[in-house]
């Protein structure tokens, strides 16, 4: 989702300095639905390799992308290795990258939750502390590097490419099979999504959760696309409800048509709070913490924290019609590969 509007900005680009590039795929989202899903919808080039790097854990997933990675760069030498996001192939690319002497640019640079315990917050230090080049999302992601000694020349402003995907895909998005059997009606469903440890791993915090948001969404369908670490512990706490309907996991365009029809979203994820923002849609998010403060300060996302006891007082507030209507963060607008693209360009 963050690659594909970079890979179309540098083959829309008319410039005698267009880079030419190799995309690797590094395989640690090896489920279908997660990975080779996406490249077709969202029209990515297919990958000129894939590590094949998924499973195990995130020590062994770590270094078999560094393993795989390194020969592929000794193979195919380059002059700039471009790592988006916050997963485990970000960091361990920008490692290799690095001990190899090449540069590395950072897509999604600066965003921080302080929370130490999450596997991406981790990802996130190691990733800036080795990167030349930062593309923010916000000003609020540049004044944390700022703070950890990045200088201001290194550190581009360019907006979301999260949002590139979204709003260029918007117009595409499509019913998902199960809408006509189900009977759903635009804002009258919920939507689930469930996957952070402190969540998910323990069976009774889960029941919790589950049954506060089934029995205080005033019977509408909740939807809750399953993640495949939450669907082992949901078999465990034997919840059964007529309205909530566990469902496989989603391609891009048929999961954000059922955000975009929503009533109101509930989530642990970061990434779709920063659409649900967009998209205007409620937003609610079991977490402590977030890395995108912007989805809360000025967009339709509220934190709730992980007490179930959070729930039944939201979701009142919704039902009420109090929710926050939200804005959009400043350049949030579907041209930040652009901008990418034209500042590698002048890199160059």
């Amino acid at each position: 989702m963050k690659i594909a509007p970079i890979i179309h900005a540098i083959n829309a680009s008319k410039s005698p300095r267009k880079p030419t590039y190799r995309l690797v795929h590094t395989g640690q989202h090896f489920d279908e639905k997660m990975s080779h899903t996406f490249f077709k919808q969202l029209n990515i080039p297919e990958p000129e390799v894939n590590l094949n790097c998924g499973g195990g854990s995130q020590s062994e997933q770590t270094a078999a992308i560094m393993i795989a990675f390194e020969k592929e760069l000794i193979a195919n030498p380059a002059d700039l290795v471009l790592v988006v996001g916050d997963v485990t192939s970000t960091m361990a690319c920008s490692i290799v990258a690095k001990k190899l002497q090449i540069k590395v640019a950072h897509v999604e640079a600066g965003i921080r939750s302080f929370d130490m315990s999450m596997p991406e917050e981790i990802n996130r230090l190691v990733t800036d502390a080795l990167a030349d080049y930062f593309f923010t999302t916000t000003i609020w992601a540049g004044e944390n590097l700022k703070k950890a000694g990045i200088a201001e020349n290194q550190i581009f402003f360019v907006g979301n490419v999260m949002i590139d995907t979204l709003n260029a895909n918007r117009s595409k998005f499509s019913k998902p099979d199960f809408w006509d059997a189900l009977q759903l009606q635009p804002k009258k469903y919920f939507v689930l999504t469930l996957h952070r440890p402190a969540n998910v791993d323990a069976v009774e915090n889960l029941k919790q959760l589950i049954n506060e948001i089934v029995s205080h969404a005033n019977g509408l369908p909740i939807l809750f696309p399953i993640h495949p670490r939450t669907a082992k512990v949901l078999l465990e706490t034997g919840i059964k409800a007529e309205n909530l309907h566990i469902i496989e996991p989603l391609g891009y365009l048929e999961f954000n048509y059922l955000v975009e029809n929503a009533f109101g979203v509930i989530t642990d994820s970061g990434g779709i709070t920063e659409e649900t923002t967009v998209m205007g849609i409620p937003c609610m998010t079991l977490r402590d913490n977030t890395e995108r403060p912007e989805t809360v300060t000025m967009g339709t996302n509220e934190l709730l924290g992980t007490d179930p006891k959070a729930i039944p007082p939201a979701l009142r507030k919704l039902f009420d019609g109090a929710w926050k209507k939200g804005t959009i963060p400043e350049k949030w607008d579907g041209k930040a590969a652009e901008r990418i693209v034209d500042q590698l360009q002048l890199l160059a």
